[in-house]
């Protein structure tokens, strides 16, 4: 079953109830197997938007958020030589990573909206969003990564084959 089928069987209420149990802070709830699942369905479209946009538009264009430019110069500052191209997981979830990661994160809490919620994220870009190539991050994580990739031409690379996908299906109509 896929998102829209999910969605589609919630109903109008259901839907409504599910967004407004998206918008309750984490705390308000334990370990609850279905909200776990519309946390999951609101990321899984997160990245498929997200990937229909870069596929679609110029990445070097984009603006992800109104702080792109002070995401990106603090992010660089604070990792000047991760490579952002195919990222191992450890160097975001490890233990040492994580210490590292956290100042990053948290200066960014009241400037970016939802800076610490759960995102998923490529591991290597030039592929798209399937389980061997995603990783569980956080949003600020996320948007200072792609907006890395976005600004340095490594998701180039995503927009050029959909454009040439593009090219060949006109050509041949």
């Amino acid at each position: 079953m896929d998102t829209g089928d999910v969605l589609a069987s919630l109903g109008a209420e259901g839907a409504t109830a599910a967004a407004h149990a998206l918008s309750l802070p984490a705390e308000a709830y334990g370990n609850d197997a279905q909200l776990e699942v519309m946390w999951a369905m609101k990321a899984y479209n997160h990245a498929e938007v997200y990937y229909n946009l870069i596929s679609s538009v110029d990445p070097k264009f984009l603006k992800l958020t109104k702080s792109d430019e002070q995401i990106y110069t603090k992010f660089r500052e604070a990792f000047p030589d991760l490579s952002i191209q195919v990222l191992d997981p450890e160097l975001l979830k490890s233990a040492d990573a994580k210490e590292k990661w956290r100042p990053f994160c948290n200066q960014f809490e009241g400037v970016v909206e939802d800076f610490n919620y759960g995102t998923l994220l490529r591991l290597d870009c030039q592929k798209d969003y399937f389980e061997e190539n995603t990783t569980f991050a956080t949003r600020i994580q996320f948007y200072a990564i792609e907006i890395a990739r976005n600004r340095e031409g490594y998701n180039d690379f995503v927009h050029n084959a959909n454009s040439k996908t593009k090219q060949q299906k006109m050509d041949k109509s």
